[in-house]
């Protein structure tokens, strides 16, 4: 009879460590689940300067995000758009691109100056920019600004700009057909009603001057230069891309509203769109 009670106890010891030992399996699984990727940005920068001759020094200045956690080639490339020849998207890779492109820069214009330089006659500093900028990430839809701006001797410097938006759950750059299938002589002719509303502040002896007035096309096209927020969707023109560099560059708005019934409906339920 004691051995059998001997025996019952160590079957239910081995029963109850059994089960402590699954429920602790299942803990620990629920505990090293693996937690969704922290998106990270990250930056490099490039900023210096060179004198050529006493009368001409010239600057260098970029800078690009940087974005460990995103292992797409076929969307870096995308992101990357303006710098063609990245093979290395880490930020050690993307530092020693901007060095390189400092380089090369410094080098063109000390070898093209050559021909030129004795037709500098008082002191300039030329230069080339070139910045990324986050702007949001909401709804998983990565907006980024692009900016140049450079100056190589002329009445004025040259700037301009791009916008592209990313679609982070499908890897790739949105286009306008993700958003409308509005036609595009439709949507251009809402371009043109809108232009106006957006004031460049140029200026005349009869005070401001209408986007409109400034106009180098007959058709403004629609880009895919857009991005857009909960409210509207924004198309965006640099200096002499569709006005004369005294209108600067040019946002114009096109509300959802003006684009209802062609909205497509994943774009529309993913931005919450009423």
């Amino acid at each position: 009879m004691k051995n059998t009670i001997a025996v019952l106890a160590v079957s239910s010891l081995l029963a109850f460590s059994a089960c402590k030992k699954g429920e602790s399996t299942i803990l620990s699984d629920k505990t090293e689940t693996s937690q969704p990727e922290k998106f990270i940005v990250d930056s490099v920068k490039v900023s210096d300067s060179s004198k050529i001759t006493d009368s001409l020094t010239i600057r260098f200045s970029s800078n690009l995000l940087v974005f460990p956690t995103l292992k797409s080639k076929q969307l870096l490339d995308s992101i990357y758009f303006q710098n063609k020849g990245i093979r290395d998207f880490s930020k050690k890779g993307l530092q020693a691109f901007l060095d390189n492109e400092k380089n090369k820069y410094f080098q063109s214009v000390k070898s093209d100056s050559k021909d030129w330089i004795s037709g500098i006659s008082y002191a300039q500093e030329w230069y080339t920019s070139s910045h990324m900028n986050l702007v949001s990430t909401d709804n998983d839809y990565m907006h980024i600004g692009y900016a140049w701006s450079a100056y190589e001797g002329g009445a004025h410097d040259n700037y301009g700009f791009s916008e592209r938006v990313f679609d982070l759950k499908s890897n790739k750059k949105l286009e306008l057909k993700d958003i409308t299938s509005m036609p595009k002589a439709k949507l251009e002719a809402i371009l043109m009603k809108n232009i106006n509303k957006a004031h460049s502040g140029a200026k005349d002896s009869e005070g401001e001057v209408k986007n409109s007035d400034m106009l180098l096309v007959e058709i403004i096209p629609a880009t895919d230069n857009f991005y857009f927020d909960q409210k509207n969707l924004y198309f965006h023109y640099s200096p002499y891309e569709i006005t004369a560099f005294a209108a600067g560059d040019i946002v114009i708005t096109v509300s959802w509203e003006e684009l209802r019934g062609t909205l497509n409906a994943k774009f529309k339920e993913r931005m919450k769109i009423k």
